[in-house]
Order: C-alpha cells, then structure tokens, then sequence
C-alpha cells in the first residue's frame, strides 16, 4: 500500500472547487444579492508560486463571481470556470488539454458536487470542514478549514515534497 507522500511524487497539477475550498462555507451577500466572497492572502501566495513553478492551477466551480475570476487571473490562474453545473467533463478537458494522467492531479472539493469529478483525479483531498461523503473518498484531509488555508496545506506539501517551497521564487510575489 502506498503511503500519501508517495502519490504526491507525481503532482502536476491542482483543481480546485472555489465555495468551501477556496471560500469559506459563510456567503455574504451585497445589497444587490450578489455573494462576496473572499479569499485567505496565504492560498493566494501559495497558487501564484506554484504557477510560477509549472505546476497547472484549474478552478471549477458552480458559482459565478466574476470579481473572484479576476482575482485568480491575477494570481496567474488561467483556466478558470465558472458557472459550471457538471464538473466531470470540465476536469477531463482540462487534462486532455494539458496531457496529465489522473495520478498527476489533486482535486480539493468539500461537498457533493464534487464528489464524481474527485473520483477522476489521482489524489482526492478536501479541507477539515468538508462533507463526510467527500471525507470518505478523500486520500487527505486538510487540518484547515475552506477558505482558511486549506489550499496553501496541499500546495507547500507537494512543492516541499518536490523541493520547490523555498526556492528563488519564493521570495517574490
């Protein structure tokens, strides 16, 4: 049996859910109904150094925030999908286009719409507060809550593991 270090060796790429990975489970919403969400600054540095290290960052999500997409185009993230109802074909595009296997892929999801698209990925992770379904299925389960570091969790053990975390780059945002 495979220990979990082990099949982060191969990690290539991270996909993530944005409500409850990226964002925390609480939405507010503005006068107009709109949700504001926001994002930890730490997952933010974690995702732009990893981009800057070659890894492949994909976001999918149901929601549809488009100040949340311009902020993650910021960061470098450039396949961003939004308003996605279906996330299985999504990932599979994603990984056609970028000619990953599934073992070079984590996919953090925290409820059930995530469920089908994290049985695709190689290395299925979720935050702390996630959904028991998706805790099951789940090869980590990160000590940080959605929206609270959950993302940089995952991101600095596979770049630690790779011994990209404190390289040149690291230093510069």
């Amino acid at each position: 049996m495979r220990n979990f270090a082990e099949d982060l060796q191969n990690i290539k790429a991270f996909v993530f859910d944005i409500d409850g990975v990226l964002s925390n489970q609480t939405i507010t919403l503005d006068m107009n109904g709109n949700p504001l969400r926001t994002l930890n600054l730490r997952d933010g540095y974690a995702l732009q150094l990893a981009i800057k290290n070659g890894y492949k960052v994909c976001i999918i999500s149901g929601g549809n925030s488009l100040p949340y997409k311009k902020r993650l185009n910021s960061l470098g993230v450039e396949n961003v999908y939004l308003g996605v109802s279906e996330k299985s074909s999504i990932l599979g595009e994603f990984m056609e286009s970028m000619n990953l296997a599934p073992d070079e892929i984590i996919y953090m999801g925290d409820d059930i719409t995530d469920y089908h698209v994290m049985k695709m990925a190689g290395v299925p992770v979720c935050p702390g507060d996630a959904d028991n379904e998706i805790k099951q299925i789940s090869m980590y389960i990160s000590d940080k809550e959605g929206g609270n570091g959950c993302v940089r969790d995952i991101i600095e053990q596979v770049m630690r593991l790779h011994g990209k975390w404190m390289n040149s780059d690291a230093f510069i945002w």
